[in-house]
């Protein structure tokens, strides 16, 4: 059993610093986090000097002196890099979305105008070409999907796999008032709109519990089978009326999306996700089974609520991810990163290399998340008609 890790990062920037963080708390395992790699020069001094690390030159470089790689970069650069790190033989975390369709050949690309079908196909093929490279590595991939380590969601697994559920129905979100990133809002660095940059996550948790529920009834996974899709560009219609509280700078994507999903029983999952939400994030996923109903409330929750009749009272006070006022009352989170798993989720990833364990969230689940989302693509191009999902 491996007990040490020399670990780097590529990108230095949101994600990295709250990989960071989350790797602090890890235990039972000794980390040294050796340097990082980014492309923007500024921000790579900037988070080397801040955490004393090491700024190295090129991504090869990197990869060449660690065991762990974090990949923390925009995901139309994650599948040569993933690529890159498991020719090496190493592990690799890469954030979430693990790949998709960026318009790379086509200098005029626009998100609003290619063909959803080839799209897919890009999608698919990447997808095929990280599996392979992963299948011919002694590492593997380790998808930092959060919300499969956040309490409540590890919880509810625990519920269906002691009670033996048949879950019927599972109802998700994740919405808010628009990302702070740059490349999101464009097609050619995010690889969609609110389906890819926040479906993912909620979508991810509903295969995850299908996942679970499977394995714990029949030692098999049950997957995602069809999908069938609406998405809209509220924001972008001329006749919004932007009152400055939600962000309106995409330029070829969607901002609001609905998915319905069926799987390989027949039973069923809907998806929503938007940038159109005031009062901070929306992150719930809600599971109907034949002998429990479970709400996971990841954000908001009411483990803490806080009235402040003065919003510059709390000038100097972390809140909550993207409330739009510190004013009145607040659901308040005393610990972020933890009810969101982040340090679950390394202390998974990193128990798990230590002892060889396969991690709950892996290349497996990637690749049928990204697989539904751009099948969903084409079902909204097609005005929601259903969409068979391939297995990869």
């Amino acid at each position: 059993m491996k007990k040490s890790f020399d670990v780097g990062f590529i990108g230095s920037g949101f994600a990295a610093e709250f990989h960071l963080a989350a790797l602090r708390k890890v235990y039972d395992v000794k980390i040294q986090v050796v340097g990082a790699y980014s492309p923007t020069k500024s921000n790579l001094k900037e988070f080397c000097t801040k955490h004393a690390l090491e700024a190295f030159s090129s991504a090869e470089e990197l990869i060449s002196r660690v065991n762990v790689v974090h990949i923390c970069t925009p995901p139309s650069t994650h599948e040569s890099l993933c690529i890159q790190a498991l020719k090496q033989h190493k592990q690799v975390i890469v954030e979430k979305p693990l790949t998709g369709y960026f318009g790379e050949e086509a200098d005029d690309f626009s998100g609003d105008t290619f063909p959803r079908k080839k799209g897919f196909e890009k999608a698919v093929q990447s997808l095929q070409n990280i599996l392979k490279a992963e299948k011919e590595s002694d590492g593997q991939i380790f998808y930092a999907e959060n919300w499969i380590y956040a309490p409540a969601i590890q919880k509810e697994k625990e519920v269906i796999e002691k009670t033996k559920s048949q879950v019927l129905w599972i109802q998700a979100q994740q919405s808010h008032s628009g990302s702070h990133s740059l490349a999101y809002g464009k097609w050619r660095l995010s690889g969609g709109g609110s389906l890819m940059g926040k479906g993912c996550h909620p979508l991810s948790g509903a295969i995850f519990l299908k996942y679970v529920e499977g394995k714990t009834r029949n030692d098999q996974p049950i997957r995602p089978k069809s999908v069938s899709c609406r998405v809209h560009k509220i924001t972008r219609l001329p006749n919004f009326e932007n009152e400055l509280h939600l962000k309106d700078s995409y330029t070829d994507v969607e901002d609001y999306a609905s998915i319905h999903v069926v799987f390989e029983d027949n039973m069923i999952a809907d998806i929503t996700a938007s940038e159109l939400l005031h009062g901070g994030v929306k992150n719930y996923l809600e599971v109907h089974a034949n002998n429990h109903r479970t709400i996971c409330n990841l954000t908001p929750n009411n483990a803490m609520q806080t009235y402040n009749p003065v919003h510059s009272n709390f000038d100097d006070i972390y809140v909550v991810e993207k409330t739009g006022t510190k004013q009145g009352w607040s659901n308040i989170s005393p610990d972020e990163a933890w009810f969101n798993g982040y340090q679950h989720e390394m202390q998974a990833f990193y128990a798990g290399m230590a002892s060889g364990e396969k991690p709950d969230s892996d290349s497996q689940l990637a690749a049928d998340v990204i697989a539904t989302i751009y099948a969903a693509y084409i079902s909204a191009e097609q005005n929601g008609r259903e969409v068979e999902i391939p297995k990869i």
